[in-house]
Parts: structure tokens; C-alpha cells; sequence
């Protein structure tokens, strides 16, 4: 098993779990074109992924593709798995969630992400979103904006 290998499976697991997805959960989501038996040798690093399905995967995972490979900053490519919950403006005073509503959309439009529940943020998003929310800390406004358990 290749070092390769293995850190590519690392960061797939990772935004796999950055959606909050099990294995199965990405099958079905993908329509069987990911069966969860070969997703979990992937992550373990067992077996080697194409780029074309790594690119998919990225697509599937709303990542960029880069952030899925050795070397790259994961910092500065992607949300490193915090993910914010779109409807956490909803329960803040009306002028701050209607700033944090405006700066997530505009994320939104600027990444091309695809709408839905959460959003992965990055770090320097975080810092914004910081000083929106008049938050404690970086840390403190991820636990306010974090995906919420159903």
C-alpha cells in the first residue's frame, strides 16, 4: 500500500465525513456508481482511484479536486470538514443573519456550490463569519453555524 495512496483515501474519508455521509449514504447518493465496499479500500488506500473518479467523487463531495491530493492546502482549497448550516441565520438577532445569509449566498454563487442544507466554509470564511456573528472566537462561531444533528 502506497503512502499516495493512503493520504488520498485520508482526505476522501475526510469529505465524506465533512457531508456527514457514510458509506452507504454515497452509494446512494451517487446511484450505485460508487459501491461502498470499493469507497472504503479507496479510503483505506488498498486501491488506487482514477483522476476521473476522483474528480467525481470531488464533484459529489463538493470539494475541490485538489484538496483531494497529497501536497495540496486543504486550508486554503476547501472547508476541511466544517460545515455550516444554512438555516443557522434563521435563530440570530435580524441584522446578523441577514449578513451571514448575504455572505454565505454569496460563497455560494462565487464557488458554484450546488444549494442545500450546509456549506463548506473555509477557513478565512470562518473568520469572517467570526467578526459577522460577533463571536467569542473562530472556534466559538463554527460551534454557532455548525450543521446542526437532526
Amino acid at each position: 500500500m502506497s503512502r499516495f495512496n493512503q493520504e488520498v483515501g485520508e482526505r476522501l474519508r475526510d469529505a465524506r465525513r465533512g457531508r456527514g455521509w457514510s458509506l452507504l449514504d454515497v452509494e446512494a447518493a451517487s446511484d450505485s456508481e460508487f459501491k461502498a465496499s470499493v469507497l472504503g479500500a479507496y479510503e483505506r488506500g488498498e486501491r488506487s482511484v482514477s483522476a476521473a473518479r476522483l474528480w467525481r467523487l470531488a464533484q459529489l463531495y463538493e470539494v475541490h479536486v485538489a484538496s483531494l491530493l497529497p501536497g495540496a492546502e486543504r486550508t486554503e482549497l476547501d472547508a476541511e470538514g466544517v460545515m455550516v448550516d444554512i438555516d443557522a441565520a434563521e435563530t440570530m438577532p435580524a441584522e446578523q443573519g441577514e449578513l451571514v445569509d448575504r455572505y454565505l449566498a454569496a460563497i455560494q454563487v462565487m464557488r458554484k456550490d450546488v444549494a442545500g442544507p450546509t456549506l463548506a466554509v473555509r477557513r478565512s470564511d470562518l473568520r469572517v463569519l467570526n467578526a459577522l456573528i460577533e463571536a467569542d472566537s473562530p472556534a466559538d462561531a463554527m460551534k454557532r453555524l455548525a450543521e446542526r444533528e437532526s
